[in-house]
């Protein structure tokens, strides 16, 4: 981050906890919470973790995004650390609690919680309680996330303020985000992407943001045309659902896409019914932001953010950026290398060329086939397991397939695996075998294998 940037984003960072009173009087939520009553309700969390007389680490375990917003700014005002989780299921929760450990909660269901976590219920206190003078160091780490659970041992990474909101403050100037803005998401607020641009990106802007998720394609037009949202933040599935006749969105400014590839096709079938060229953000959980695209460009190469660096080593992408979280392994620049494979373009972008690890998404979800070979390898009977990622039969996502030697039938080894995966990590295709052919080095031939799929 240069000085320039640097001096903007702490100028603008001291702010956050100091509210003006027209800001307050604002509707964050449409038709729901204001932002005065998110700064109240931050006020209560405050006071009321305080009264707790010890070091307090709150999950979110809830998809209210002005609650959410609340409890960031509770913590920036020192009173807890947080942890957003990849998924609510009892099985989750109890990884990332052995994992790094937490003893509050908020949550929408909390019969799945562990033994021995604290419920906390929002309530409202005097704005007054928070002291903008004591705004948590923006490079203290205070929110922990999770990528690869539910396929293994969940990957832990930290993020600090200055992580989080120099982006929100980035994407916010980058595309011209104000006050007269209306957000609509199909995505969760308890993952990165939908954190930042349907919570944080829009709180720092004044923006007003609509409190549901849509899946739906027809419930996602209709509800964008009828409140004349200007912002969509949406996946490439969702995109593709849209792939209908009757897409119109006169209203929308801008369109995001982030959680995995967007189809060309279905990108181009947006931007001709509605004229907007919907605009890829390519990143990670642990990098944060790292380039843009849009179809509208007519490239396949990526734009890098102007405060991210990057390099080529190897053939991997290697970055540099004020949104890379501390646990990445940084060489004696200060640059950390991904796990993607990418190609120089001209005029400083770069073309990705897939992954160089075991990383696929699936239903934009990350999941590690290694670490579901190893909790496949893991169940009764299974003698050896082989997972690997077929293509899928539109798009540029992966569909999960398995070759399993065991003495389950397929029905039983499917129950079991459910007990142990989420949903999005569960092989769609399987084969049990009574072993599986592998060379006298041990090794399996994946390509035989994948042809056996395919066929």
């Amino acid at each position: 981050m240069t000085d320039l940037a640097k001096n903007n984003f702490d100028n603008l960072y001291k702010k956050i906890l100091v509210p003006s009173k027209a800001l307050c009087q604002k509707d964050f939520t449409f038709s729901g919470y204001s932002y005065g009553e998110i700064f109240e309700l931050a006020a209560g969390l405050k006071n009321t973790l305080s009264r707790r007389g010890k070091e307090n680490t709150l999950c979110l375990c809830t998809e209210n995004k002005s609650v959410i917003a609340a409890c960031i700014l509770a913590s920036l005002a020192g009173s807890c650390r947080l942890i957003l989780p990849y998924a609510f299921s009892a099985h989750a929760l109890t990884e990332m609690y052995d994992a790094v450990g937490f003893n509050a909660a908020i949550a929408d269901h909390p019969e799945e919680m562990p033994a021995g976590v604290e419920i906390i219920t929002p309530l409202a206190g005097k704005i007054a309680d928070i002291d903008g003078e004591d705004i948590r160091d923006p490079d203290e780490p205070f929110l922990r996330l999770f990528t690869g659970g539910s396929t293994g041992k969940p990957k832990v990474w930290s993020k600090s303020p200055r992580n989080l909101f120099a982006e929100a403050f980035y994407l916010k100037e980058k595309f011209d985000l104000s006050a007269k803005d209306l957000f609509v998401s199909t995505v969760p607020p308890y993952h990165i992407y939908g954190l930042l641009f349907s919570v944080l990106v829009p709180f720092v802007a004044g923006a007003k943001v609509l409190s549901d998720i849509y899946t739906f394609p027809q419930e996602i037009i209709s509800i964008t045309n009828k409140h004349k949202a200007t912002v969509l933040v949406s996946v490439p599935i969702h995109y593709r659902s849209m792939k209908v006749e009757g897409l119109s969105a006169p209203s929308l400014k801008v369109a995001f896409s982030s959680s995995g590839v967007l189809n060309r096709s279905d990108a181009i079938h947006f931007q001709n019914k509605t004229g907007l060229g919907i605009t890829e953000i390519y990143g990670s959980t642990e990098t944060g932001g790292i380039a843009a695209r849009s179809i509208s460009e007519n490239t396949e190469s990526w734009k890098p953010a102007y405060m991210v660096s990057w390099k080529i080593s190897g053939k991997r992408l290697s970055i540099k950026s004020p949104f890379i979280s501390a646990e990445m392994e940084k060489d004696a620049e200060g640059f950390c290398m991904t796990g993607d494979e990418v190609q120089p373009d001209k005029d400083n972008r770069f073309i990705l060329l897939g992954r160089a690890d075991g990383i696929v998404k699936v239903g934009g979800k990350r999941v590690d086939l290694l670490d579901v070979q190893n909790k496949i390898l893991a169940l009764p009977t299974v003698i050896d397991a082989l997972v690997i990622a077929l293509p899928a039969d539109k798009g540029r996502e992966s569909v999960i397939a398995v070759v399993v030697a065991c003495k389950l039938d397929e029905i039983q080894l499917k129950k079991l695996m459910l007990e142990k995966l989420e949903p999005y990590a569960m092989p769609r295709r399987i084969k049990i075998v009574s072993s599986i052919a592998r060379s006298s080095t041990g090794k399996i031939d994946r390509s035989k294998i994948e042809q056996a799929f395919l066929s």
